[in-house]
């Protein structure tokens, strides 16, 4: 699979006149908790040459393709890409922290992860994570037997949203460091569904007790009332930084 991936990325950029500058995977291989069938969900940052940028109109910024059920690739432009940085994109933050990285080209994530604490907006990844904890209580835990993905889906959301109303520090991308905020008393269960979820499929349901039922709803609660409380990004405004950064991947992604 590993093959298939760096073969895409080569047809990719020949196909679009593009360069990949980063790429890493997004998905429950790099949350940590994979099932045997999961597919390979591959994130990349891409750019165009300089002149592509000089026309009247904007063009399309992303490139999604599902190659076929195991594999599914999606990428974004770099002005979007730091534009989304400059407004703490919860879902870029992971990207940039994935353990999985299959690509990385002039020093892409070495570059940016400095400024990812200056950056980063509680309330506005608190709003994403939120949302998906919603979705969640709303559909998925209510009923008797959930799929294990669905309840990893909005458990893992709700750590995060713990980490972040309770730490200064951007919430990690992987389970296992999320589950450092996770009650004591609910550890041994969440431990015996994701060895569970191991060995299951993808469509594989459990039950789920009440009281982690109680804790999912009970972290939204709390973190729908500390939101407008969190810090916003108080350091100096990146755009400049973000801007030079830009311009030099842009000469040397097309140098020439």
């Amino acid at each position: 699979m590993h093959s298939r991936i760096q073969n895409s990325f080569a047809q990719l950029e020949a196909r679009h006149g593009i360069r990949i500058l980063y790429a890493c995977e997004a998905g429950s291989r790099a949350w940590g908790f994979p099932s045997p069938t999961s597919d390979y969900d591959v994130r990349f940052i891409y750019c165009h040459p300089a002149a592509w940028y000089l026309g009247l109109d904007e063009e399309a910024d992303t490139l999604n393709f599902a190659v076929d059920e195991l594999l599914d690739l999606g990428g974004w432009e770099l002005r979007k890409t730091l534009k989304l940085l400059r407004g703490s994109n919860a879902t870029l933050f992971e990207w940039l922290q994935s353990p999985i990285v299959y690509h990385e080209a002039l020093d892409f994530r070495a570059r940016l992860t400095p400024l990812l604490p200056r950056t980063f907006n509680h309330r506005a990844a608190l709003h994403h994570y939120l949302g998906l904890v919603r979705r969640g209580l709303e559909s998925d835990l209510t009923a008797d037997s959930i799929r294990l993905k669905r309840l990893f889906y909005a458990l893992r959301s709700a750590l995060a949203a713990r980490w972040i109303r309770t730490r200064p520090t951007v919430p990690p991308m992987e389970f296992g460091e999320l589950r450092e905020v996770l009650p004591p008393e609910l550890r041994a269960e969440v431990e015996e569904l994701l060895q569970r979820k191991a060995r299951a499929d993808e469509k594989t349901t459990g039950s789920v007790s009440a009281v982690l039922r109680e804790f999912v709803q009970q972290e939204y609660t709390a973190a729908s009332a500390s939101r407008a409380s969190l810090p916003v990004p108080r350091g100096p405004e990146p755009t400049a930084e973000l801007n030079g950064l830009f311009r030099q991947w842009l000469q040397a992604a097309f140098p020439g």
